[in-house]
C-alpha cells in the first residue's frame, strides 16, 4: 500500500510536496538534485522504486548515507557530484539512473534545467523550488541564483518543458523595531556581510523598513 501524501518532510512547502506525491511514484526512479543531507530523497524513497541524491558537498552526502542506513532504506543512493556539471543519467562512477522524475529543493540553474531535459524522456516531470527575485528584497540585491517568472518560463521552454504549475510562495515578516528586524536576519549576517547585503539591510531598517521577505518559485514542468 502506497504511503499517504501527508504534509511531507519538515521545512518543505506542502504545495511542493503535493506536486511530487500526485505523481504515480511507485514504479519511478527519482533523481534528487542538490540533495543536501537527503531530506527529500529519504522522504521519497519509501514511495518509489529507486532514488538517487546528488550534492557537491561530501559532508552532506556522508550525513545522507548515514541517515539512509539508520532508516533501513536500501533503494536510495547518494553521490558526491556537482549538479551543474554532471549528466543526470550518469551522476557518478558506477551509478546509472534513468530518471522518471527529477526534483530539486532550493536548487535552480539553467544548467540544471538543461541536464534534466537531456535525462528525462518525454512525458516525465521536473519539479523544483527555487529562489524568486523577491527573496530578501530588503537587501536591494537579488541572489544570482534567483529567477523571475518570465526568465524561468523561457528557460523551461528552451529545454522542451511544458509548465504545468508555476507559483510564487511568498512570506513577508513584519517587525515593530529595528532590533526585531536584526534578530530575524541574524543567521544570514555572515553571508550578507561577505557580499555587501548586510549594509543594505541595515540601511533599510534605519530608513524605517520593517519587513523581511522570503519568496520561492514552486514549479512542475513536463518534458515534451
Amino acid at each position: 500500500m502506497e504511503p499517504s501524501p501527508g504534509s511531507g518532510p519538515g521545512g518543505v512547502s506542502p504545495r511542493f510536496w503535493s506536486l511530487l506525491t500526485e505523481e504515480a511514484l511507485g514504479p519511478m526512479s527519482v533523481l534528487d538534485v542538490g540533495t543536501g543531507s537527503g531530506r527529500i530523497a529519504l522522504a521519497l524513497a519509501p514511495r518509489c522504486r529507486r532514488v538517487v541524491g546528488i550534492d557537491r558537498e561530501p559532508d552532506l552526502i556522508a550525513e545522507a548515507r548515514q541517515r539512509a542506513a539508520g532508516a533501513g532504506l536500501t533503494n536510495v543512493d547518494f553521490v558526491v557530484a556537482d549538479a551543474d556539471h554532471v549528466e543526470y543519467d550518469e551522476p557518478g562512477d558506477d551509478v546509472h539512473i534513468e530518471p522518471d522524475l527529477v526534483v530539486a529543493h532550493l536548487f535552480l540553474s539553467d544548467a540544471m534545467v538543461q541536464r534534466a531535459s537531456r535525462a528525462l524522456p518525454p512525458g516525465k516531470a521536473l519539479a523544483f523550488v527555487g529562489f524568486h527575485v523577491d527573496q530578501w528584497r530588503e537587501t536591494g540585491r537579488p541572489s544570482r541564483f534567483a529567477y523571475d517568472e518570465d526568465r524561468l518560463r523561457r528557460s523551461l521552454a528552451e529545454c522542451a518543458f511544458a509548465v504545468e504549475h508555476l507559483e510564487v510562495e511568498r512570506e513577508v515578516r513584519e517587525f515593530t523595531t529595528v532590533e526585531e528586524g536584526l534578530a530575524a536576519a541574524i543567521g544570514l549576517a555572515e553571508r550578507w556581510r561577505a557580499d555587501g547585503r548586510w549594509f543594505n539591510y541595515i540601511k533599510f531598517l534605519e530608513r524605517g523598513g520593517r519587513t523581511l521577505t522570503r519568496s520561492h518559485l514552486i514549479v512542475k514542468a513536463r518534458r515534451r
